[in-house]
């Protein structure tokens, strides 16, 4: 995802002129090109978080379309209140782009981690959060939502899908029906929910937005009484929209995430997956056990 965001960012630039890029000395290489295409809209502020989202809600009110990418605990935990009051107090449209989620720079540790972002911005009203699980599926939800007036975080991960679908901005996608429950996959979560149902009788719903929830679909694809939230930060950040789209209906939701506690080991990916119980293996056994009668 972070090779295809320079390519998204410079594709957009050449067709849209108000579109300008503040990056906190992130990811220069890459965008060394569109900064040689675009000098005056391409800048480079250094570690600067918090003036960096203060100079992009500038630009917002002068009405261009400002673009912010940094390491997602730089840019959402250090510059929260600058995200809160400039863009989201001021009602004013802004896209936040962050890079190192939860544990993906695993060598780096808690300074450079941020498994917390969704829960966090989702304290933030009218905030729009986008997890793409691949980058054909970032470069499509950044170019339908870009310019819609407002806040919104596209939260990339060191991880994609294999394959990716036809999303849609604001609405998740029915990859698979069944009848005894249905699961969730957000984001690059996806791959491993299908592997770990692929002979179950369940319903897959593909969220790629998180905020606003699309309560519409999960109420209408409901399945057994049984619901199995698989997400790829803390969980439990969409409790409250899952809560309000079940309603009054007896559901019993599982919610299989990242614990709420520090990433104190150090390893691979694939390892941390594995201590946390996110593999594949984990998540079908989580969920067979759930579906035995009692």
């Amino acid at each position: 995802m972070r090779r295809q965001l320079p390519l998204t960012v410079e594709e957009v630039m050449k067709v849209d002129n108000k579109l300008v890029l503040l990056f906190g000395d992130v990811g220069t290489y890459g965008f060394r090109f569109a900064q040689a295409k675009f000098p005056d809209r391409v800048y480079n502020v250094g570690i600067l978080e918090q003036s960096m989202m203060s100079m992009a809600a500038g630009l917002a009110m002068q009405g261009f379309i400002p673009v912010v990418h940094t390491i997602s605990a730089f840019l959402v935990e250090r510059a929260f209140e600058q995200i809160k009051n400039d863009f989201g107090y001021q009602g004013l449209g802004g896209n936040f782009i962050g890079t190192g989620v939860s544990y993906d720079m695993v060598s780096w540790g808690c300074t450079h981690q941020c498994p917390a972002d969704v829960g966090v911005l989702k304290n933030i009203p009218g905030m729009e959060i986008v997890v793409p699980g691949t980058p054909a599926e970032f470069d499509s939800l950044f170019k339908q939502s870009y310019r819609d007036g407002r806040p919104t975080y596209f939260r990339m991960s060191f991880r994609s899908n294999a394959v990716s679908h036809d999303v849609v901005f604001g609405k998740a996608l029915v990859v698979k029906t069944g009848a005894r429950a249905t699961v969730i996959a957000v984001g690059p979560m996806r791959e491993r929910v299908e592997e770990a149902s692929k002979d179950l009788d369940v319903t897959i719903l593909y969220y790629t937005t998180v905020a606003p929830f699309d309560g519409d679909t999960l109420r209408e694809n409901l399945q057994g009484g049984k619901l199995f939230v698989c997400e790829p930060y803390y969980s439990g950040a969409c409790a409250v929209d899952i809560a309000a789209a079940t309603g009054l209906r007896p559901v019993a939701v599982t919610y299989i995430g990242i614990p709420l506690e520090f990433p104190h080991h150090y390893g691979s990916l694939d390892e941390l997956d594995a201590f946390f119980r996110l593999t594949a293996d984990d998540i079908r056994t989580r969920i067979k056990s759930a579906l035995l009668p009692p």
